[in-house]
Order: structure tokens, then C-alpha cells, then sequence
């Protein structure tokens, strides 16, 4: 069994985003020459998150807005968290919602989606730098 490891890097103009790394990804893969096995692709800060879903952008809008609704990031007095002086508790909580990984199988190096299938980071708390994890293992 062999096992590859990548850092990709972002750092959003807002305070949330939602962008397509599937083709980072797959090239992560091509670059570890597995052929058959597993990749995990996560957020490395708990103020983001990577899902799978559509690269449709009414979704993508359909989403923040969703998220919004769910956990509004004003008035920032209403979270118990930013007593501490952060601003970012609505973000904790998106992050939650939407995930911190996605894994997808690998078949003949390519990654194996389903129809309209696509990984995304999104991002909560912009504006400064982070990072995501590329692990694959496999043969």
C-alpha cells in the first residue's frame, strides 16, 4: 500500500467562499500514481469546511444563503463564543453543517464520482490564510 500527502492553500477575499478543487484533487492523484484505493480531502481549520456536492450556482447560492439562515454571522453578540474577542462563531457553526471531509474512491486513477459530482472547499472565516489536506492511499 502506498500513501501521498499535499497541502493546498487558501486565502478568500471574503468571508465566505465556495470553491472547486475537484481539479486540484485529481491532479494530487496523478501526482501519488495510485490507481485503486481512497482519497481524503479535509479542512485543516475549524472555520471551513469540504463537501461534495454540484457546481451549480444557484446551489452554491442556495447554500450560503441556507447557511446564513441557520447561523447569521450579525449581530456577533448573540454567540457565547465571541465574548472571547472572535467574531467567528457563526463559522464553527456552518463548518459543522457542511462537514470537515470528503473521501472518494479511486478507480484507474481517476477519482470515482457520480453524476455532477464535485468537491469544494468552503470557506466561513476568510480572509487569512489556510490550508486543506490531500491524503490518498491505495495501490
Amino acid at each position: 500500500m502506498k500513501s501521498y500527502r499535499e497541502e493546498l492553500w487558501f486565502n478568500t477575499r471574503e468571508r465566505r467562499g465556495y470553491i472547486n478543487i475537484t481539479d486540484q484533487v485529481q491532479k494530487a492523484v496523478d501526482k501519488s500514481g495510485i490507481q485503486e484505493g481512497l482519497c481524503l480531502v479535509n479542512a485543516m481549520h475549524i472555520t471551513a469546511s469540504v463537501y461534495i456536492n454540484d457546481d451549480e450556482s444557484g446551489l452554491i447560492g442556495d447554500y450560503d444563503k441556507w447557511l446564513e439562515g441557520l447561523a447569521p454571522h450579525a449581530p456577533v453578540e448573540q454567540y457565547r463564543h465571541n465574548d472571547t474577542g472572535e467574531d467567528n462563531a457563526d463559522a464553527h457553526m456552518k463548518r459543522q453543517i457542511m462537514g470537515r471531509e470528503a473521501v472518494a474512491a479511486v478507480t484507474g486513477g481517476r477519482l470515482d464520482f457520480g453524476p455532477w459530482e464535485q468537491i469544494f472547499y468552503g470557506e466561513f472565516d476568510g480572509r487569512r490564510k489556510k490550508r486543506v489536506l490531500i491524503k490518498i492511499i491505495g495501490e
